[in-house]
């Protein structure tokens, strides 16, 4: 069997090209010395007709971006401009990546196939366009665990190793080179209608909308489409904030380009996971003031709505946005419960008996010190734990206790049949064994840390979902 054939059993459909005129450039990919696969993920090419394809196609594919059949004929890097650490920036869009294939995946969803690393483009300003292998490992990582805790995230769909040194201040260096390839919900951001507005172009602001309604969004429409668009944008971004907090996840750079229109997590730099549950939390060695830290994510991803908000001005009367806007808060509250229970392995009792819940839990992983991983693990469906023998005899024996009345009142909905609910330790993610995983393959090109905790994590998701 031939790899074209398969590679055409894709569902294409570069909507993009709808509005490319609007919002992007044509580019070309870099032309690396050496095309390395390191990591497929067949479990999600699967859903998009592309696991067939065999490891000298994919690598054409996506190490030296062969269009895929029926598809965008030119990669595209996207325009936008954003908020970067509350300070805007009309100087950045697709400055190491770009779009390169959209299609249709299992559900009928419309999934962008977008890169990192693939070279430089018109926005690339003094940056090579390059992304390290390091930075690649520490992707699939994180999208690993983030999916697994069902966070909505995009996928990390290809590795490939590129053969190039790179120099980079917060790496040894010289270190590899790598171009990754990511399964995305859209990588249409907020910063993108952000450019749209700094331009003062409405025309082309109501052809963004629609297009976003109609591809991301099943072709919703409303009185106002701006207005409809933010309104299911802070449905989707409450979901993400309450996510990020019952995954003890750090994005570290929760900036308005780094804000997908569909409420999808993407782009990882220095992310981090906490591991016990501290407010002050940060990722980003940058970030001195503490604006992203741990529990400041809801906060920081409701003002980017309102960024967006006042972006979508342009074409829409004030009430109606903030309206919309004014949803976030009880929105993301009715979301973070339900994460809790899920999970915990537990059936809501309502949203105000399950913050009682929430605030026992809390309270036991800030106030006890008790790991957030191990927490969850010790305690989800029907378990009981005895209370670990480092709290005996300090606030946390009493915290774990009052713990343990509260979800005595709740209903297991997921059983610990699994064999992970068998191990002696949860999975987590912490940055010791993220520096560890990377160890072994810088000093000795052994990869096989890496396989074993993707596999590891994946059969946790496995669990979580039983």
């Amino acid at each position: 069997m031939t790899s074209e054939p398969q590679a055409a059993s894709t569902r294409a459909d570069p909507a993009i090209l709808s509005i490319a005129d609007a919002i992007a450039h044509p580019v070309k990919a870099a032309d690396f010395p050496q095309t390395l696969l390191r990591f497929r993920n067949d479990r999600h090419a699967a859903t998009v007709g592309l696991d067939g394809l065999d490891d000298a196609a994919w690598a054409r594919h996506f190490g030296r971006f062969e269009p895929l059949p029926g598809n965008l004929p030119q990669p595209l890097a996207l325009a936008y401009h954003g908020h970067q650490f509350r300070n805007y920036n009309p100087q950045i869009g697709d400055g190491r990546g770009f779009l390169f294939a959209q299609v249709r995946d299992d559900a009928g969803r419309l999934l962008d196939l977008g890169t990192k690393g693939s070279g430089q483009t018109p926005f690339s300003r003094d940056g090579d366009g390059r992304l390290t292998l390091k930075g690649a490992v520490r992707e699939i990582l994180a999208t690993e665990m983030l999916e697994a805790l069902g966070v909505h995230t995009s996928k990390t769909f290809s590795v490939i190793e590129t053969g190039e040194e790179l120099w980079r201040g917060d790496e040894p260096s010289p270190t590899r080179s790598a171009v990754l390839v990511r399964l995305s919900h859209s990588h249409i951001r907020f910063g993108t209608f952000q450019r749209i507005a700094y331009e003062d172009d409405a025309d082309k602001m109501r052809r963004v909308v629609r297009y976003a309604l109609d591809t991301l969004y099943d072709g919703r429409t409303g009185d106002n489409d701006a207005a409809l668009l933010l309104t299911l944008a802070v449905e989707r971004m409450a979901d993400l904030a309450a996510s990020y907090m019952v995954a003890g996840f750090v994005h570290g750079v929760l900036n308005t380009d780094n804000m997908n229109i569909t409420g999808e997590s993407f782009d990882y730099g220095p992310w981090r996971f906490a591991p016990t549950w501290q407010p002050g939390f940060t990722a980003a060695y940058f970030d001195h003031s503490g604006l992203y830290a741990f529990a400041r994510q809801p906060e920081a991803i409701h003002w980017n709505l309102g960024q967006h908000a006042v972006a979508l001005r342009l074409i829409s009367e004030a009430p109606p946005l903030i309206a919309a806007l004014e949803r976030f808060g009880p929105l993301y509250q009715q979301a973070l419960v339900r994460r809790f229970c899920w999970r915990l392995g537990v059936a809501s009792q309502g949203v105000e008996a399950d913050r009682h819940l929430v605030a026992a839990a809390e309270a036991v992983m800030m106030q006890g010190g008790v790991s957030i991983d191990a927490f969850f693990f010790a305690w989800m469906g029907d378990a009981t734990p005895e209370c670990p023998a480092e709290l005996l005899g300090t606030e946390g024996e009493a915290l774990w206790a009052a713990f343990g009345a509260v979800k005595a009142g709740y209903a297991p909905v997921r059983a610990r049949t699994h064999t992970y609910w068998q191990g002696a330790a949860p999975q987590s993610m912490l940055i010791d064994e993220v520096e560890s995983i990377w160890a072994a393959i810088a000093e000795r090109d052994h990869w096989g840390p890496l396989f074993a905790k993707v596999d590891a994590v994946r059969a946790m998701g496995d669990a979580l979902k039983g």
